[in-house]
């Protein structure tokens, strides 16, 4: 199987192939139009010592072509890469002063084009020992007779395709240095771009289901950093999935290992024979059956608080709400129930699980009162939380259980022998599902007051800080006497 080939190594490539192509393009283009214009200016300077002949062979006096030849190739003076000759009888008889590479004047290819080129002239391009050269034959004719006599004119191309290839070479040069250096510059950018990427594989490789405690720092404002950010959301939500089944786990070989015991128990030492022991034993063991299958919907419950749908929310009327309220707990038991307040106006919130947290809270409250002492429910909004609450003058609640009173299967020292302990666990996970809080006050002897403080909005924040106690105004609804 062949190794892949790394991300970091495909981008640097990718970006070094396409800058090659594009400095190569810019290159043959730039060449290209360098060329285009070195032809056309050979063909002016070319077309401008035809029109200085035709100057003078208009202003002259003379009428001998020959005369007429010396006289221009002694008045006009070549440029570096121009040969002129005077041609006539077959050969070249006049070379031009400064002329260059007059060597060439005897070649005998030259000496070939021009005599086919005459007697009616034209140009061609010919190779000579000093590279390509254009040939422009101009025959000059006089007025008393025929005339072999001709200016040619031999342009020699490759000094200015010279400076082209010395510049060319120069640009690849540069552009082999741009190059490299981008190779460089994209092999330690992606370096620094794929890090991020780097560090979720290293951080996805060592999680395991024991530790998901890792996290990759969040920095910058780009796609990867958003990618960073998700992924830790990711893990977040693994990491309370995780810890959510741990738990259940745990709290479910917890609880229910003390009815199956007392059921195997019972089961090993009953006495088939005898009736009454056998419908007391059936008994006992329906009774423990119910017992873990109520423990087992709780368990679910508060695992199934950890997710996102858990809570509803939509918007309802506080005092409906309120008054749906106090209509349901009355049933649960024989006190003087009340209703200390009466909010107004729209909040949002899932009706039916904090319906499910105040019953809850109001089931306690009858567990822990007598049927002479009062039960409350009241609810209060601002213009950022509602306040729900469940207020009893009952026995009240020892400091020392106040600070664990909302953990799981946890039983103050006075508690009845019922019920799980996940009671008031699964209102605080309302409670907090919600973005709020539950909190207690109470004092041993004068009661207790359980408040709900949720945000009024639809927006879930980060809840506060937990707390034992609520705000001073709960006093008044107390009632206690010293």
């Amino acid at each position: 199987m062949r190794r892949p080939i790394p991300v970091r190594l495909r981008i640097t490539a990718a970006v070094v192939v396409l800058a090659a192509l594009a400095l190569s393009g810019a290159g043959l283009v730039v060449y290209a139009i360098e060329l285009q214009e070195i032809g056309e200016e050979v063909d002016q300077q070319i077309s401008q010592e035809l029109d200085e002949l035709a100057l003078l062979a208009g202003t002259s006096g003379t009428q001998d072509p020959q005369s007429l030849i010396n006289t221009f190739l002694a008045t006009n003076v070549p440029s570096p890469s121009e040969l002129m000759l005077g041609w006539w009888g077959g050969q070249a008889q006049k070379i031009g002063a400064g002329s260059a590479h007059r060597e060439v004047a005897r070649d005998p290819e030259l000496i070939d084009t021009v005599n086919d080129l005459l007697p009616g002239g034209g140009s061609t391009e010919i190779d000579t020992d000093f590279g390509e050269a254009a040939v422009v034959v101009k025959p000059v004719q006089s007025e008393v007779g025929p005339s072999d006599a001709a200016f040619v004119l031999v342009h020699f191309q490759d000094e200015e395709r010279a400076q082209l290839s010395d510049m060319t070479q120069t640009y690849a040069i540069v552009a082999a240095a741009a190059l490299l250096a981008l190779t460089v510059g994209a092999w330690s950018l992606s370096g620094r771009l794929l890090r991020p990427v780097r560090e979720l594989r290293t951080t996805a490789q060592e999680i395991s289901d024991t530790d998901l405690t890792r996290r990759i720092p969040a920095t910058g404002n780009d796609d990867l950093t958003d990618l960073t950010v998700t992924f830790n959301a990711m893990l977040d939500r693994l990491e309370d999935a995780f810890a959510g089944q741990r738990e259940f786990l745990n709290d479910a070989g917890h609880e229910l290992r003390t009815p199956i015991t007392i059921i195997r128990g019972h089961l090993e030492l009953v006495d088939p024979h005898d009736p009454d022991e056998v419908a007391a034993t059936r008994t006992l063991v329906l009774d423990e059956i119910d017992r873990m299958s109520r423990l087992i919907d709780e368990l679910i419950l508060l695992a199934h608080s950890r997710r996102p749908d858990f809570v509803r929310p939509t918007e309802h009327d506080i005092g409906h709400l309120t008054d749906d309220l106090a209509d349901k707990v009355r049933g649960l038991g024989d006190r003087a129930w009340a209703v200390d307040e009466r909010a107004t106006g729209p909040v949002v919130l899932d009706a039916q699980r904090i319906t499910q947290a105040v019953v809850q809270l109001a089931q306690n409250a009858v567990r822990y009162t007598a049927e002479t002492d009062t039960i409350a429910v009241g609810s209060r909004v601002d213009a950022e939380n509602v306040n729900l609450w469940v207020r009893d003058t009952g026995q009240g609640i020892t400091p020392a259980d106040q600070r664990h009173i909302f953990d799981r299967f946890y039983r103050g020292r006075d508690s009845a022998s019922e019920g799980s302990g996940l009671g008031l666990s699964i209102v605080r996970a309302i409670a907090e599902a919600h973005g709020g809080l539950v909190a207690v006050r109470s004092a041993p002897g004068y009661g207790a007051t359980f408040r709900l403080t949720l945000p009024r909005g639809t927006s879930r924040p980060t809840p506060p800080a937990p707390a034992t106690d609520v705000a001073a105004e709960e006093t008044t609804h107390l009632q206690v006497t010293q």
